[in-house]
């Protein structure tokens, strides 16, 4: 299990890595989800701790699997 920054810390290491562009969102997700586009594809992360298999899925949909 890791937390939010925890894994945003982990995609803004990659992006800086490979030369993609990494932009969250924190006013425009609802209560208190993040919006995040990592090199033009775009998805939605929860608050507090996440699962590798919800960790998984958002990589997943933004096409780092």
């Amino acid at each position: 299990m890791v937390t939010r920054q925890q894994f945003l810390q982990e995609l803004r290491k990659l992006a800086r890595r490979e030369g993609k562009v990494l932009i969250i969102y924190e006013a425009e997700g609802k209560g208190s989800h993040y919006r995040i586009t990592y090199d033009g594809k775009k998805t939605t992360l929860k608050s507090g701790e996440l699962t590798p298999t919800y960790v998984r899925l958002v990589k997943k949909q933004l096409g780092l699997l």
